[in-house]
């Protein structure tokens, strides 16, 4: 059986608003909005704004770093163009410091022009 929504003015229209103690919103879903209009501001606030993903910079780590190096570090994270390194000993951490300008370059080669802008070492 198919609902007839209620007269204006009808008893069933006046009993329904004074029980609900409001008139009846004229369309339910004006006040919902898509997740899809929010979601580049979150990716912004998450430093993922320009595409760069971790997975995509683990996937090239062994070709940027070289077999010994990736065997010794790992990418933990890309947060606003920051890229945190894993690395085992403290002594491989001091020769990739002097290295930095070096990954950088094959970095920006690889990756894109100005994804990274900063590289640090984290002892784990």
């Amino acid at each position: 059986m198919k609902k007839t929504p209620p007269r204006p003015g009808s008893i069933r229209e006046e009993i329904l608003r004074e029980w609900r103690g409001a008139e009846e919103p004229a369309d339910l879903n004006a006040g919902i909005h898509l997740a899809g209009k929010f979601v580049a501001a979150i990716l912004r606030s998450a430093g993922a704004e320009d595409g760069l993903h971790e997975d995509e910079v683990r996937a090239t780590w062994k070709d940027l770093a070289g077999d010994f190096i990736a065997a010794h570090t790992e990418p933990l994270s890309v947060k606003g163009g920051n890229l945190v390194l894993r690395v085992t000993q403290p002594a491989l951490r001091f020769q990739l410091e002097q290295m930095k300008p070096m990954l950088f370059k094959r970095i920006r080669e690889q990756l894109g022009e100005n994804k990274i802008r900063s590289i640090k070492f984290q002892l784990g």
